[in-house]
């Protein structure tokens, strides 16, 4: 698989060949990276469920300071290192983990979070609730699924798209409002009395 944009674009990166490891294909990376803006220079990501490191070696490519990509399965870790190592990406950490349980215990804040679990798993109930404390209040989380999914009320669905059996989704949290106000009240004008 190719990288599709920034320093290392064109650059190839190899993974195993499993059938439960499903690389987030070309089209839909270029459609996320347009999404998210193609410079990502400064910002932090989590890449959970790695898997092939598509998302992680693309966002890492475009200027990201630092990527964490969690991956619990040691072929496919192995495979991260060896990529790491052949694009000389220092600024990629890896962790081989649960990537539900890596959110439970880290403490981190990222500006982009990205989630590709297997299509077989189910933790989508989960994700919003560990997303939550993980995400910088201005930050974006994508996810990518067979199904997308139903985001709580104090998500936002930004882009959703879907390309073949995957559905894509750019999410954010919506801020939270100031002495228990709902969002989207309008406050009464008093500079008139």
């Amino acid at each position: 698989m190719r990288i599709v944009g920034g320093e290392w674009r064109s650059r190839r990166i190899r993974f195993p060949t499993r059938d439960d490891l499903r690389p987030t294909p070309d089209r839909v990376r270029e459609t996320v990276f347009n999404w998210l803006g193609q410079d990502l220079a400064g910002l932090v990501c989590l890449d959970l469920f790695s898997g092939s490191g598509a998302l992680g070696f693309e966002a890492a490519s475009r200027g990201a300071s630092r990527v964490v990509m969690v991956e619990r399965d040691r072929v496919a870790h192995a495979a991260l290192e060896e990529n790491r190592a052949a694009l000389k990406a220092s600024q990629v950490e890896l962790v081989r983990g649960d990537a539900l349980e890596f959110l439970r215990a880290d403490r981190a804040q990222y500006d982009v979070i990205f989630v590709d679990p297997p299509f077989t798993a189910s933790c989508g109930e989960l994700l919003p609730k560990l997303l939550k404390s993980r995400l910088k209040p201005d930050g974006y989380a994508y996810y990518e699924s067979a199904l997308g999914l139903e985001w709580p009320a104090e998500w936002q669905v930004l882009r959703r798209a879907r390309a073949g059996n995957v559905v894509s989704q750019l999410v954010k949290r919506i801020a939270d409002e100031p002495h228990g106000r709902i969002p989207g009240d309008v406050r009464p004008d008093h500079a008139g009395s």
